[in-house]
This record gives structure tokens, sequence and C-alpha cells, in this order.
């Protein structure tokens, strides 16, 4: 395998730049709702007499990480049923790799995950 990057005809480059792009205003449009989200519940959440605090941003978060992991899955969000195993696994192995590979795992041996 080459550690080296293809080099993009003109055409390629543009299309890579129309990907980039649209890709980068879905994520501002995500934390923009995560922002929203988050700052409604906590308005709103004055409006009842409770001790309790409203969830935190990475509530929200949490709650757009799972959704799109059962939508990738072909799961019912609402249920949490249905979707495809092995592409739940493939998934989950994605994203340990990205930690071992940031450094972020633990150097727990006992974890096989890591």
């Amino acid at each position: 395998m080459s550690n080296s990057c293809p080099v993009l005809t003109p055409e390629e480059r543009k299309l890579n730049d129309i990907i980039e792009r649209a890709s980068a205003q879905m994520m501002q449009t995500v934390l923009e709702a995560l922002d929203a989200a988050s700052s409604q519940v906590a308005a709103e959440w004055k409006s009842v007499e409770t001790q309790e605090t409203p969830p935190p941003y990475d509530y929200f978060a949490a709650v757009v990480h799972q959704r799109m992991f059962l939508h990738l899955c072909g799961a019912d969000a609402e249920t949490m049923t249905g979707g495809d195993a092995d592409l739940a696994g493939h998934l989950i192995r994605n994203q340990q790799n990205i930690v071992a590979h940031y450094g972020w795992a633990k150097k727990d041996k006992t974890d096989p995950a890591v």
C-alpha cells in the first residue's frame, strides 16, 4: 500500500471541493441545531419548578450520534430494533480504530477493544 496521496485531476479536484463544501455546511447546520436545541431546552426548563438542571449540550450531541448510528445500520430509531448487526459491528470497530489511531485509547490490556 502506498502512503502517498493521489494527485487529483482538475475535474476530481472540483468534485472534491463540492463535497467538502457540502460537508462543511452540513456540519455547521448540525452544530447550530445542537446549540438551538440546548438553548431551547435551557430556556423552557425555567418554566418548570425543579431542582434538576437541564441536559447539557453533550446530551444532544449524543442523541444525534445515536440516531445516526441507528440510521446507518438501518434500525428503527424509535424502537431501536432491526437493522444490520454486521454493519453495526463494522461501524463500532471503525470508531474504535479512530480512538486507537489518535492515541485516545486507554492502555488497559484487559479491554479487548483497545
